[in-house]
């Protein structure tokens, strides 16, 4: 991952403007930064991050522009200013912005991107033996954070409702209808500008996605419902097959079934892209961090720690895709000795 920007550099002004802020975007926002610049709108004002919409034309159609010390999305723009700063106190909600050349701006904020980080997370290939460890350890964390109990879920902006759970067995079992069929129920479910139900499938997309490829099954996947045995396609792994029906799913109608900020960092998902303490936590559970808690201990409470409920979800999410990973791989290893 490229570093990020730690000193603005300085650019020529403009007449009676200050000059441009230095900023390190997502490679998920080339389609809107390196074409000439277009309208945008702000939709919301955080201290630590603000949110623009374009007006039109395809994903992403939300960017974000948080501050270095904020939680990173997946379609973010990251400043060198901290929260402390305030970089944001004189940006109102609605106001005009400009996106496009290489630069954001709105109100007193000039933002000139500089730097480019990749919002993917590649896991190296990863033995079931060392996920299955990685998987445990990540149920103690949350099971310790009151998030995790038995085998089921706790906390998070759905409480008890049954579809989170239904579509974690789904997608466990690999049954492909049922998790579509589940997983296109919770769109939008749930109140804020990131509803816990998209919270939730952005982590099971994204683990899917990363674990899955890291896994290497490199043979037809064992899904129900998922077609001929020998249909286009059929030769990724299982967790990045299911990871791309279930994104097709979610993503086909989602900027008319919740926010504009959620459809987006689904379409991000959908494609791989995770926020940064996301992929802290998935870098841990395949083992890229020290064989012991304490890290993913720290990647946990840092991700548990955003927003009012989206850590608690995402983290559900991590873990149901995590879970339906290494369940398939599983079967997979049976179906070979039963052979």
């Amino acid at each position: 991952m490229t570093a990020l920007v730690r000193d603005p550099i300085p650019l020529p002004a403009r007449p009676g403007r200050r000059p441009p802020a230095a900023g390190a975007a997502s490679l998920a926002l080339r389609p809107l930064l390196d074409p000439p610049r277009r309208a945008a709108r702000v939709i919301a004002v955080f201290p630590a991050a603000l949110y623009l919409e374009m007006r039109g034309g395809p994903e992403p159609r939300v960017l974000a522009v948080v501050t270095s010390d904020a939680h990173r999305l997946p379609n973010a723009v990251v400043v060198v200013a901290a929260r402390r700063e305030q970089p944001f106190r004189s940006i109102r909600e609605g106001a005009e912005a400009w996106v496009g050349d290489g630069r954001v701006e709105t109100g007193p904020l000039h933002v000139r991107v500089r730097r480019w980080w990749d919002p993917s997370p590649v896991l190296a290939p990863v033995q079931p033996s060392a996920l299955a460890y990685g998987v445990r350890t990540l149920e103690a964390e949350l099971a310790d954070a009151g998030m995790l109990t038995g085998a089921r879920t706790a906390g998070g902006g759905l409480g008890d409702h049954p579809d989170p759970a239904a579509l974690a067995e789904y997608c466990a079992a690999g049954d492909l209808a049922g998790a579509v069929e589940a997983a296109e129920r919770i769109v939008g479910l749930g109140p804020g500008l990131t509803p816990s139900g998209d919270d939730i499938l952005c982590g099971l997309l994204v683990s899917l996605r990363c674990v899955g490829d890291a896994l290497r099954t490199g043979r037809a996947p064992l899904l129900r419902g998922a077609g001929p045995p020998h249909s286009p396609g059929r030769s990724a792994p299982d967790g990045v097959f299911l990871a791309d029906w279930l994104g097709a799913a979610v993503t086909a109608d989602a900027g008319t079934r919740t926010t504009a900020l959620a459809a987006t960092l689904l379409h991000c998902a959908a494609a791989g892209g995770a926020g940064a303490d996301v992929a802290a936590v998935l870098r841990c559970v395949a083992g890229h961090e020290p064989a012991d808690a304490t890290a993913t201990g720290q990647a946990v409470r840092r991700l548990l720690a955003v927003g009012h409920t989206s850590g608690a979800d995402l983290a559900h999410g991590v873990l149901a895709g995590c879970r339906a990973a290494l369940a398939l791989t599983a079967v997979r290893s049976a179906s070979r000795v039963t052979a």
